[in-house]
């Protein structure tokens, strides 16, 4: 379970995130959805312990990423990009990840098949496409068979057969009681993934609920997004 409780975040005279609080449940998806510069980002690497927060808490099971006794088994994210250098090959950056972790290279195998990047694994990390970088952050984000799962974007790049190899792979994790937090601005493919959607805008949470809560009323997600975080909900001015 992912717990956010009060969290704020100050740069300078700029408030960041303005005291929010929600959960991402055990056995369930979450998406997490905001516009461009809501604190969406901020609140991700707070969780993940890249950066700090001003006050309240960004627990993971429990505990802030900082005293998790193992973070690769605990928890598995893709941000931007697969961090992985370039020069390097795909099977090599994960070999890394996994020597520093204590996990057998087996293990790495097993995550290339799962992410279907076994044919290129001996390809430098440059010669990636976009959507094969982002298969190696993700086989780099099961590597430790985490119990959480924490995805920004991560069907970026990817063609419709990646999209739903994605959706089924997250649902999968879900239901052996994994925790997924799962971010995109993809509207239609998250309202075909997620159980509960958390709405962030301004550095607050506007929408907290199942994915049927949030878009009574509204239709679509899409729709419901665009009433929460825009002036005139989404309406086009005549």
């Amino acid at each position: 379970m992912l717990t956010i409780h009060r969290l704020v975040k100050r740069r300078g005279s700029r408030t960041i995130l303005s005291g929010i609080s929600f959960q991402a449940r055990s056995g369930r998806v979450t998406g997490f959805l905001g516009p461009n510069g809501a604190g969406k980002s901020s609140t991700l690497r707070i969780l993940l312990g890249l950066d700090s927060a001003t006050s309240g808490e960004a627990l993971i099971n429990g505990v802030p990423y900082a005293r998790l006794r193992n973070p690769l088994a605990t928890v598995g994210a893709l941000l931007d990009g697969s961090g992985a250098h370039r020069a390097r090959t795909g099977r090599a950056h994960l070999n890394w990840i996994a020597r520093s972790a204590g996990l057998p290279r087996s293990r790495v195998d097993e995550v290339l098949a799962i992410v279907g990047l076994t044919d290129a694994a001996s390809q430098r990390v440059g010669s990636y496409s976009l959507g094969m970088g982002r298969r190696l952050g993700l086989a780099a984000a099961l590597l430790g068979d985490p119990e959480v799962l924490i995805l920004d974007e991560p069907v970026n790049g990817l063609d419709p057969e990646g999209i739903r190899w994605i959706r089924t792979l997250v649902r999968e994790r879900a239901a052996t009681g994994r925790t997924v937090l799962l971010s995109s601005h993809l509207m239609g493919e998250l309202a075909e993934t997620v159980d509960d959607v958390i709405v962030i805008n301004q550095g607050r949470i506007v929408a907290d609920g199942t994915l049927a809560e949030v878009i009574d009323g509204h239709g679509t997600l899409e729709n419901a997004f665009f009433a929460l975080t825009t002036p005139n909900g989404g309406r086009v001015a005549q």
